[in-house]
């Protein structure tokens, strides 16, 4: 089931992942299957996080993919999703590495009073209402000195979904100390194919 409504000035989608998650990773940037597609994520993730181990947390984490680039670079991951067909998935994934993988809301993760060096996020922070709101309480759950790492961007032609950097940047810009966008778009190998459309990174530090 998918919805779709406008908060904002955003369209906001809602899916059912638990229906998807069956075929999620047969997305070349979803699953990392393609030696290339991974290679070069793994390459951009090492680039975005600390360079010493770090503590993660890797929100609406899906089947866990980012987060196994994550435990493979030596960083301390915890991973949140609240859909209970991906957690399962990402268990499995994440199984040897040392990551703990949660089921519960990306706009309040469970994760209690435990604090964090790095926030990933990829593709969710445009399917969630009060976009704001959600940055603020994810903010609190950063250590001083820690960081955001958000990969967005704006999919379709005719109904367009999604978050331009633009607006993501001002949403940031009373929350971080500073923030440097990475357009994404023109490396076909991240997407295991051509794109036209917006994809982008932010790393915002705290």
């Amino acid at each position: 089931m998918t919805d779709e409504r406008e908060h904002g000035g955003t369209t906001v989608r809602t899916v059912d992942w638990d229906a998807r998650a069956a075929g999620f990773d047969e997305e070349p940037d979803h699953g990392l299957r393609d030696p290339g597609v991974r290679a070069a994520w793994s390459a951009r993730l090492r680039s975005w996080l600390p360079g010493h181990p770090a503590d993660v947390l890797d929100i609406g984490c899906g089947t866990g993919s980012m987060s196994l680039l994550a435990a493979e670079q030596g960083h301390r991951v915890t991973a949140v999703d609240l859909s209970r067909a991906m957690t399962e998935r990402a268990r499995a994934k994440l199984a040897g590495h040392g990551a703990e993988v949660l089921r519960g809301p990306a706009e309040a993760p469970p994760v209690g009073e435990r604090r964090f060096d790095v926030i990933l996020v990829r593709h969710v922070l445009w399917a969630l209402p009060d976009q704001a709101r959600v940055l603020r309480h994810w903010r609190d759950l950063l250590r001083p000195g820690g960081r955001f790492v958000l990969v967005e961007g704006v999919w379709g032609e005719s109904h367009p979904v999604g978050v331009p950097a633009d607006r993501l940047t001002a949403l940031l810009e009373p929350l971080t100390a500073g923030a440097r966008v990475e357009r994404l778009s023109g490396d076909a190998v991240l997407w295991g194919k051509e794109v036209t459309d917006e994809r982008y990174a932010v790393v915002a530090t705290v």
